[in-house]
């Protein structure tokens, strides 16, 4: 039977020493946004590709990108950068970073990644012989061109992944500032989960006649991705997550927290209730968070606290459960945070805790993925004005069980004791958890 586009990588006029590549790692069939985007790039397009987290977007514009780069035939000079990826956060350009190397394993083609949290002085030394791939988040890309370890004078490709990302958390200016140090004369292609009216916006500012590649409407979730709600208290939230967690022993979860301290305070919690766990967020080093990744990739670790900074670029495939201990503020971050589960063709299974104070949000997170999400316990609140979870509480307190009864305990203490101890062990020799008053877990 003759090959067709969606049954293997040859057809799309990638360099062959990608396509081995490719094959030894098992990818011989490109998804939707790589056999639609490829073409194009290759050709020399700027290309506006929207898609959700998890469908390919890096080899979409990683491999054509390479096949580009290799045709050059030759080094490139010092300090100069042939093509520069930029990515919001730490993990999503190291995510990258692996990937592009993967993919030209054996090339010759020197890809770099730049990232704060580490040395700068290693970052300049590693410049100043040229590069043909930079993967570099924004503020510190910045930080290495006033330092002058590198010129864009000579970039001809510019890519912007998870540009709505980006938009989100400031910055904007930073992308202005750099696109002006790149030629005028460059390839570019920008990524993005969703299309707000600041990003077409910046897609008429960056992009020259672009093909558009739409493979997936945004905020529309992974179809094998098993999603449920669960509403709970505030104060009971820790106690109901520790009950989740032990009925899966052994698999991996993923836990977004909204605030930094709210995931380390939880973190510690976890582990006194006998969790392998570990935490990353913003204020922790670079070479903590790569540690706590590698640990949970390789499944020393079963447990993984995060703030959104997670919620793109971590692309474990064996993470079986994401939970939303705080619903986001933001809902098309809840399409990407849940997205780190079902990888890889596997399914998985997301849980949401909404508490009272958290009503709002809920009913915005549905409305963006135009879906209501089946509730699988408790019993949904009445919308009040409560401070939301990382707010300062001024007093209030959440009521206990969902009659409204009782002072509730605060975020993550043990129920029945204010003293520490440690919880009951289930009978079936499961993981530790603590013991649960009021009302039950109601949710498998």
């Amino acid at each position: 039977m003759k090959d067709s586009l969606l049954e293997n990588f040859e057809n799309l006029g990638l360099a062959p020493i990608l396509v081995q590549n490719l094959t030894r790692l098992g990818l011989t069939k490109p998804t939707p946004i790589q056999e639609q985007g490829i073409p194009h790039i290759v050709r020399g397009r700027d290309l506006l590709g929207l898609a959700q987290t998890g469908t390919g977007k890096t080899a979409a514009f990683g491999l054509p990108m390479l096949t580009r780069i290799i045709a050059y035939g030759k080094r490139p000079g010092p300090k100069t950068v042939r093509a520069l990826v930029l990515a919001p956060t730490r993990e999503l350009a190291t995510q990258i970073h692996e990937n592009l190397s993967a993919f030209g394993e054996g090339a010759p083609i020197r890809i770099q990644r730049v990232v704060g949290g580490a040395s700068i002085n290693v970052q300049t030394e590693k410049l100043a012989k040229g590069t043909d791939v930079l993967i570099a988040t924004p503020g510190r890309l910045l930080d290495l061109l006033e330092r002058r370890a590198l010129v864009l004078s000579e970039t001809k490709y510019l890519v912007l992944d998870e540009a709505d990302q980006m938009l989100d958390i400031g910055f904007i200016h930073a992308l202005r500032r750099i696109a002006k140090l790149i030629p005028a004369e460059r390839q570019t292609m920008l990524f993005s989960a969703t299309m707000p009216k600041l990003m077409e916006e910046l897609a008429q500012s960056y992009l020259t006649d672009p093909v558009k590649v739409q493979v997936a409407p945004p905020g529309k979730v992974a179809d094998k991705i098993e999603q449920g709600i669960h509403f709970v208290n505030q104060g009971d939230k820790a106690t109901l997550l520790s009950e989740y967690l032990a009925k899966h022993p052994g698999e991996l979860a993923v836990v977004f927290n909204r605030t930094k301290h709210g995931s380390d305070k939880l973190a510690r919690l976890l582990e006194n209730w006998g969790f392998s766990v570990a935490a990353i967020h913003g204020n922790k080093s670079q070479n903590q968070r790569e540690r706590a990744l590698s640990a949970f990739r390789a499944g020393e670790i079963q447990v993984l606290v995060a703030t959104d900074v997670a919620a793109r670029g971590l692309d474990i495939p064996l993470v079986a459960h994401v939970y939303n201990y705080d619903l986001p503020n933001v809902p098309e971050n809840y399409v990407h945070r849940i997205g780190r589960t079902a990888r890889a063709g596997r399914n998985g299974r997301a849980v949401a805790f909404c508490a009272p104070a958290e009503m709002d949000d809920l009913k915005a997170i549905q409305k963006a993925m135009n879906a209501n999400i089946p509730v699988i316990g408790g019993e949904p609140h009445a919308v009040v004005d409560a401070p939301r979870p990382g707010q300062s509480k001024q007093g209030k307190r959440p009521h206990r069980g969902h009659g409204g009864q009782g002072q509730g305990k605060p975020q993550g203490q043990r129920p029945r004791s204010d003293a520490p101890r440690k919880p009951a062990r289930a009978a079936d020799g499961g993981a530790a958890r603590p013991r649960r008053r009021g009302a039950a877990a109601t949710a498998e």
